[in-house]
């Protein structure tokens, strides 16, 4: 498997990454990708730059022979899904990820934290619900799961949560829920770095060999094909997909 495409990095404007624009993207092009994703924390996360997004219209489409798309990952606020980025800014935007994180919402039930995650796919700008494999927000991977495949939002395979160390718990047996239930549903996942640092960019090594593992089906990665991207694509964006 070729992935072709990382669309979760984070720079320094997330407040608690390393990195730059330049050299996530650089990264990018070492590793063989053909595209990258910035995605940078929303306003509600502590330390993120909000003002960062107003100005993606100074970064380029295309970097080093890097294709170039600008997003960012919003933080579910409440058990409604509401995600602190407002509709103007939605619409400029390449995708958005939409994620738990545990400085923007305390966790509730099984219940309300699959409440959570759905209520968010409801709005058309989240194609994807990012790293849904915390055992401190347990879900009901049976509804979350069929919800995604109804409504055709990409849930992540979120490679940073595997790797040792991880501050999320339960992870790689989550990880293997979330397979099994989108296999049997033929629901897509998007694998993401999550890359805080540089060289993490396009590091998928984990989640690929949990995919083997679990014998996932290759079509239903959309990092392997460009169509795969093109779903994740807010087709309201100003950026349109070229040929490559």
């Amino acid at each position: 498997m070729k992935a072709l495409f990382d669309l979760h990095t984070h720079t320094l404007a997330s407040g608690h990454a390393f990195s730059t624009l330049r050299e996530n993207i650089e990264s990018a092009r070492q590793k063989g990708l053909l595209a990258v994703g910035t995605s940078d924390h929303a306003e509600k996360m502590p330390r993120a730059n909000p003002a960062l997004f107003s100005n993606y219209k100074v970064v380029r489409e295309s970097f080093e022979g890097v294709r170039v798309f600008c997003g960012i990952e919003a933080n579910i606020c409440d058990f409604e899904g509401t995600i602190d980025v407002d509709d103007s800014l939605l619409q400029k935007l390449d995708y958005v990820i939409a994620s738990l994180h545990s400085p923007c919402i305390q966790s509730g039930s099984i219940r309300q934290n699959t409440n959570a995650l759905i209520r968010a796919m409801e709005n058309p700008s989240v194609k994807i619900i990012g790293h849904p494999d915390d055992s401190r927000y347990p879900l009901d991977y049976g509804a979350l799961v069929s919800a995604a495949k109804k409504r055709g939002t990409a849930l992540e395979l979120n490679n940073s949560s595997l790797i040792p160390g991880s501050t999320r718990v339960g992870a790689r047996a989550n990880a293997k829920k979330l397979l099994e239930a989108c296999k049997r549903n033929r629901a897509s996942v998007v694998i993401g770095s999550d890359a805080h640092i540089w060289y993490d960019v396009g590091r998928f090594e984990e989640a690929f060999a949990l995919i083997n593992e679990v014998g996932f089906p290759e079509e239903l990665v959309l990092n392997l094909s460009f169509d795969g991207l093109k779903m994740i694509l807010n087709s309201k964006s100003h950026r349109i997909l070229p040929a490559f």
